[in-house]
């Protein structure tokens, strides 16, 4: 399977842990490189399944460490997840990170359903059994994102998706899942540039979320070798259809020429 020529491509979508920064400082060109793309005016948006932070924290970060953008170029899961709950009419419990709570719909009373992020330290069995028990007496569950892991700044860690898992297994239900990979969630972001999905490129380091993600999709796909990027997983990437990169700043190199 052949990728579609970079060149061809109106619109990138750009994951953010792992492809612009790692840990607490910006990958190595990531900055020179962001500034480029937004000098070259090819419309990009950060596509992210990060769930521990708000948009206006995420932009906040990221200044810090060099990467100019704004909140309103970022797309989270839980900046989607109010209006897919209110066309389902679900009432959510939120398993979350405390951090999230700003850009989640509000906490429901009397809850029929719960919405998981990655809630980090604060998976306690306390509110993993909560959370159950709304499911066992016949709630739905939505996810943020099923990430098996990510890689922080003391090597990988668990995502929310080994905690999707377990409410699964235990109430015996199946999450609609709201962010990456989901191929709503891509289409919907690549919709907004008003383009084919063809015609949008989805930048990540994760090969099942970003990369399968966005070919499932429809969209042109590229993975960088930073982040939670594995031996073999070029390879595979490759297979699947995709572009592969060193570094984000590489491809912005070969994109832009």
């Amino acid at each position: 399977m052949t990728p579609r020529p970079l060149k061809e491509i109106g619109g990138l979508l750009l994951d953010v842990g792992g492809v612009l920064y790692q840990g607490d400082e910006a990958l190595p060109g990531a900055a020179a490189a962001l500034k480029r793309l937004k000098a070259s005016h090819l419309p990009f948006r950060l596509l992210t399944n990060t769930t521990r932070t708000t948009r206006a924290a995420l932009a906040a970060r990221l200044a810090d460490f060099g990467l100019d953008v704004t909140e309103d170029s970022i797309v989270t899961p839980a900046s989607a997840a109010a209006a897919i709950l209110d066309t389902d009419g679900a009432r959510a419990h939120l398993l979350v990170h405390p951090d999230l709570i700003p850009d989640c719909p509000p906490e429901a009373e009397a809850p029929n359903a719960v919405l998981i992020g990655d809630a980090g330290e604060h998976f306690t069995f306390e509110r993993l059994n909560r959370a159950f028990g709304i499911l066992i007496d016949g709630g739905r569950l939505y996810a943020l994102g099923r990430n098996r892991f990510f890689r922080g700044k003391d090597g990988f860690e668990l995502d929310a998706g080994p905690f999707v898992a377990a409410l699964e297994y235990a109430a015996e239900v199946e999450a609609t899942l709201i962010g990456k990979p989901s191929p709503d969630f891509f289409r919907a972001a690549a919709a907004a540039f008003g383009l084919p999905a063809e015609k949008v490129l989805m930048v990540g380091d994760d090969l099942e979320a970003d990369v399968a993600g966005a070919r499932g999709a429809g969209l042109e796909a590229t993975l960088v070798c930073t982040g939670k990027y594995r031996k073999g997983d070029a390879m595979a990437a490759k297979k699947g259809g995709a572009h592969v990169a060193a570094s984000f700043a590489e491809f912005v190199d070969e994109l832009l020429g």
